[in-house]
């Protein structure tokens, strides 16, 4: 399993949100880029970004500090948030970004999403944001009728690189993550399922890793800044 160090931007800053609301965000770190580097430095070998301010007006919002991130960190990224038509695509990958989320665009443009992965295979992945079994877009604002079953299965033959999946009401809550729905994602598909939200303690990271042994990596946020998570002990269990 890889562990996926989060940085969620906003205002240009580093925060984590607690499930998901954009006006409870705390700041950890003033200099996203510096914060990629002591990631890498530890021995993140990929790194979790999100524009969150992005996510619910549509476009790039945060590019200059996801640029700085690139620049900084000898880590692959994973970006997600307000990417929603191919040139937004092609312009991360080009970047530098190693792969993009697609959230929001998933559900109302599907078609984007297979485009983009036949264009840059292994480069997409679709993030799966739940609130209640329900797939939730624009930065968790709406929340749809679509079920997270019937999302992912809508892109089982497209290509994609990973399920990203979010269980909103853990994200940020330190409650620890939702190992049953997540393990149950991984079962019922033949893609690779990222689990996030919640995470609190190295035990919920190594009770992810045994409940999911096909699960491909855990996105690790709050828990990291706070020090509830040591990161080379998370980096130590998931590679033993």
């Amino acid at each position: 399993m890889i562990l996926y160090p989060a940085i969620d931007l906003k205002d240009g800053a580093c925060v984590r949100l607690l499930r998901g609301e954009m006006d409870k965000a705390t700041v950890f770190n003033a200099d996203p880029p510096s914060q990629a580097r002591a990631f890498a430095a530890a021995g993140c070998e990929w790194i979790h970004v999100v524009d969150l301010d992005g996510a619910v007006e549509g476009r790039s919002v945060n590019g200059k500090a996801v640029k700085g991130i690139v620049a900084a960190a000898r880590a692959k990224l994973q970006l997600g948030g307000g990417i929603r038509d191919d040139a937004g695509v092609e312009a991360w990958l080009a970047s530098g970004v190693s792969r993009v989320v697609l959230g929001t665009a998933a559900l109302n443009d599907p078609e984007l999403v297979r485009r983009s992965c036949k264009k840059f295979p292994g480069r997409v992945a679709v993030g799966v944001d739940a609130r209640r079994g329900r797939v939730a877009v624009k930065g968790w604002t709406e929340t749809s009728e679509v079920t997270v079953d019937e999302l992912a299965a809508r892109f089982a033959d497209a290509g994609v690189a990973a399920l990203i999946y979010t269980d909103i009401e853990r994200d940020g809550a330190m409650q620890g993550p939702n190992i049953e729905a997540t393990a149950a994602l991984a079962k019922k598909t033949r893609m690779k399922v990222i689990a996030s939200g919640g995470v609190s303690s190295l035990g919920d990271i190594v009770a992810l890793k045994k409940a999911a042994p096909g699960l491909d990596g855990v996105i690790c946020g709050r828990a990291l800044y706070d020090g509830r998570v040591d990161l080379k002990a998370a980096l130590a269990a998931l590679k033993g």
